[in-house]
């Protein structure tokens, strides 16, 4: 508490407790809610993306991040999750940056590259020679002009999303 008498939030960066995979997902999809669907409610678009985007991975968090070679991470501003990020083996030397999402509240101040980094540093002690993530520019603008910041350059798109691209960082 300060002197004036104002709480301060108390953001932490840790990974992912067993029990917190739904509430992170639900952060997953406000943000996506934030930037696609204003003409829906929130309660309508999580509906619609637990059929049409059902985030698998985040089905097993465990098996699909711990045990393959990464970390799931949560922003948490005093308890309640605010913010995501991943990192998962990818193929043989390569890491996958996964689910990089901020509340609209968290983005541009630091600490997504703040995420970023620990994903990274995760990365390296995987022994990762390089770190790929897909991401649209038309649609994540934003998102793209930030990984191109950290040095980030554009491949071919691997995934299956027709609007996205690959992008890849040399560690």
């Amino acid at each position: 508490m300060s002197v004036l008498g104002i709480i301060k939030p108390m953001l932490e960066i840790r990974p992912i407790l067993p029990e917190e995979g739904l509430a992170a997902r639900r952060v997953i999809y406000t943000v996506a809610h934030e930037m696609f669907h204003d003409f829906e409610t929130l309660d309508e678009t999580i509906s619609g993306y637990a059929t049409e985007w059902p985030l698998h991975d985040m089905e097993d968090i465990q098996k699909y991040y711990f045990d393959n070679g990464g970390t799931f991470l949560v922003l948490l501003d005093n308890g309640v999750i605010v913010g995501t990020g991943a990192l998962n083996r990818l193929e043989e030397g390569v890491g996958e940056i996964k689910r990089l999402w901020l509340l609209a509240d968290y983005q541009g101040k630091g600490w997504g590259y703040r995420m970023m980094q620990l994903l990274l540093d995760e990365a390296r002690r995987q022994v990762y020679t390089k770190v790929r993530l897909e991401t649209s520019p038309e649609y994540q603008q934003r998102a793209y002009l930030f990984y191109k910041k950290l040095g980030f350059y554009d491949i071919p798109r691997y995934g299956s999303e027709f609007d996205d691209i690959g992008m890849e960082l040399i560690l």
